[in-house]
């Protein structure tokens, strides 16, 4: 089985989901490759798994992740969103949500659906 290559990123208020969710899942993402953006990657690391930190969102995270899913890169983006905080970045949230449509890689923006997600891509 061929392991999927996922980007991971959470805004602030979801940090705490985004490492319930990797520790959850940390014997299936193990065998994956794994980027995230600055400070995710940062939460990421600190649990002793393996990734590769890219920008902080707001500082162009968001589009080195995105010209990774258009350059046939990344598999898979799991981007925890806060919809209840602004974010002066969102310009760079938009594209990247854009970029995943067109190169068609699922985007999830939950748990429940990184999950389905997750798990399907590693049946």
């Amino acid at each position: 089985m061929k392991y999927p290559t996922i980007a991971l990123i959470a805004h602030d208020g979801k940090k705490p989901a985004m490492v319930s969710f990797v520790l959850k899942h940390k014997e299936i993402l193990r065998h994956c490759k794994l980027y995230a953006t600055g400070t995710t990657g940062s939460h990421i690391a600190h649990e002793d798994i393996e990734v590769e930190r890219l920008l902080s969102g707001p500082m162009g995270g968001d589009a080195q992740i995105a010209a990774l899913v258009a350059t046939g890169d990344i598999d898979i983006v799991i981007f925890f969103r806060d919809p209840m905080d602004k974010h002066p970045h969102e310009p760079d949230v938009q594209m990247l949500m854009r970029i995943c449509d067109v190169h068609n890689v699922p985007l999830a923006t939950n748990p429940k659906a990184a999950e389905y997600v997750l798990l399907g891509a590693t049946e």
